[in-house]
């Protein structure tokens, strides 16, 4: 048996490699192959190109690399139609997957999506493109799948692995000894995103915020975990040309990777919309949620936006649990003002009750119930 995934980033890496790991319980023989990055590699993918090489940001970013992309995606569908593998699954990465799971589709291949498209938010049109596309969505969350039913779309709500994997209570204490900060310091996570493109509109507004939060309380530490190497070269360069001649003695650490840790042992998370405010609610963290697009992209998308809210937890809530600041309201001002807040509100009962109810809703073994449920599209189409 050959299954492909196609990934598109770090968070469909993790996904893909639950999955893999799942999957070789069905099939132990079975040979995974198509786009990962080092998890999935790690437990088995047999990889053909780099998974930074799907990882764009908005219409602008992809408008770049477009002829790039469409190389990449012509190079794919050849060679997977050649070994004809069993199932393709495309994860996340809609704009690159649902045109190659629809190309596969018509050559008789079946196909999977996991992790649903936002096409309950904006461009609701896109729902005829997917149900040419796949032969089954898998969705992280419950009222994603609710949407695929109203359309007729064969859809499997499975929950989300990463409510598996973090414990439904964490003890921020135990992680702080190993990182120096002790149990009565106010520590606050600053996560700029994972892409080049969030760094280059995002980072300048969090830079500031954090030199303005430093003038007002001079004892809050401040520490970024940064994706990888990329990234972290990309956010010092913005230190040095926003910092100048501060950054030396600037009270603020950087690492490449832990952010999981890091956002564990903080009070407060300042981070970009993403699978990390998800991770933040499931750690039960007090959170303020950024994001801003380029302004051609953010022009170009705005008009077919239909949801009210950017970030997952209020997505989830169906209601503002969390602050989310979103292109004009993404300046540091606004930033700072949001921190304090958070901040000053020691104790939140109502919030961390709503983050534990969501928690339990989304713990299903969602990697379990993903391959149950492609071992199941297989055998009825055997």
């Amino acid at each position: 048996m050959i299954i492909a995934l196609i990934a598109g980033e770090m968070s469909g890496d993790l996904l893909g490699a639950g999955l893999i790991q799942a999957l070789k319980i069905h099939y132990p023989t079975a040979r995974f192959v198509g786009i990962g990055g080092e998890k999935m590699q790690a437990v088995g993918l047999e990889t053909w190109f780099p998974l930074d090489a799907l990882a764009v940001m908005g219409i602008v970013d992809v408008l770049k690399r477009l002829p790039k992309l469409l190389w990449l995606r012509h190079q794919l569908f050849r060679r997977l139609l050649k070994i004809k593998p069993d199932v393709m699954i495309g994860i996340d990465a809609p704009d690159f997957n649902l045109g190659l799971e629809k190309k596969l589709k018509l050559a008789g291949i079946k196909t999977v999506h996991y992790v649903s498209p936002s096409v309950w938010a904006w461009r609701q049109g896109r729902i005829k493109t997917i149900q040419k596309s796949v032969d089954l969505m898998l969705t992280l969350f419950p009222f994603e799948a609710d949407f695929y039913r109203q359309h007729k779309v064969a859809v499997k709500f499975v929950g989300h692995p990463l409510a598996d994997l973090i414990e439904l209570e964490s003890a921020k204490d135990d992680l702080r000894p190993s990182w120096g900060y002790a149990a009565d310091d106010r520590v606050l996570a600053i996560l700029p995103g994972s892409r080049g493109g969030e760094l280059t509109h995002i980072g300048p507004e969090l830079i500031q915020a954090v030199q303005q939060l430093h003038q007002i309380m001079p004892n809050l530490k401040f520490i970024t975990p940064l994706a990888n190497a990329a990234r972290q070269e990309q956010f010092e360069y913005l230190l040095e040309q926003i910092l100048g001649e501060q950054l030396p003695n600037f009270p603020w650490r950087r690492v490449e990777g832990h952010a999981h840790t890091l956002m564990a042992l903080a009070d407060c998370v300042v981070l970009a919309s993403g699978t990390a405010t998800l991770e933040a609610l499931l750690l039960k963290k007090p959170m303020v949620v950024v994001y801003k697009w380029a302004k051609l992209t953010h022009y170009l998308i705005a008009p077919f936006v239909k949801s009210r809210f950017i970030a997952l937890p209020n997505l989830l809530a169906d209601r503002l649990l969390v602050p989310e600041l979103v292109q004009e309201q993404c300046v540091s001002a606004s930033i700072v003002a949001a921190v304090l807040e958070q901040l000053e509100q020691v104790d939140q009962p109502l919030l961390m009750q709503e983050f534990l109810n969501i928690h339990q809703q989304l713990r299903l073994n969602a990697s379990q119930e993903a391959a149950t449920a492609i071992v199941n599209l297989l055998a009825t189409s055997s």
